[in-house]
């Protein structure tokens, strides 16, 4: 089911510092969110390192990045701290946000078991509705970059 027009199930996760990010505090902003199954994986990166090379652009349009992965902060931060990438990249190892955002991924890499997240990309609007909803058919498929920033 879409959430495009609904408004963004909210969460708080941890970021990298273990700080908490709660997505309703930053309405008055748009916001993108980048669901990605795995920190240190190839398609992972080019996603991530795309979004941070247009992140002056997306800045002029008033909107946030926030990365999402079930990975630990610890890894997460390490992964941004390789590539370079300097917006906030959020634990969700509870999958909470995975769920509430319908894009788990079930027994990722042949891993019974183990879930991880789809690769999604939802942009919420500055009143905190969904206005943009992309989920990948598969993790090797990247999202539509032109479209995310056309949501703007």
């Amino acid at each position: 089911m879409s959430l495009v027009g609904k408004t963004a199930p909210d969460f708080t996760l941890l970021n990298t510092a273990r700080e908490p990010i709660t997505l309703s505090e930053l309405r008055g902003k748009k916001v993108i969110l980048a669901f990605f199954p795995a920190a240190f994986t190839g398609v992972c990166k080019k996603e991530l390192c795309t979004f941070q090379d247009s992140l002056a652009g997306l800045n002029d349009a008033n909107a946030t990045v926030l990365g999402i992965s079930v990975d630990a902060p610890f890894s997460n931060g390490a992964f941004a701290k390789d590539n370079g990438v300097t917006f906030d990249i959020l634990s969700d190892y509870a999958r909470t946000a995975v769920a509430s955002y319908g894009v788990e991924l079930h027994d990722f890499a042949g891993m019974t078991g183990y879930t991880a997240s789809k690769r999604a990309v939802f942009v919420v609007g500055a009143d905190g509705n969904v206005t943009y909803e992309w989920v990948g058919p598969n993790p090797g498929v990247e999202p539509d970059y032109d479209a995310v920033k056309a949501a703007l």
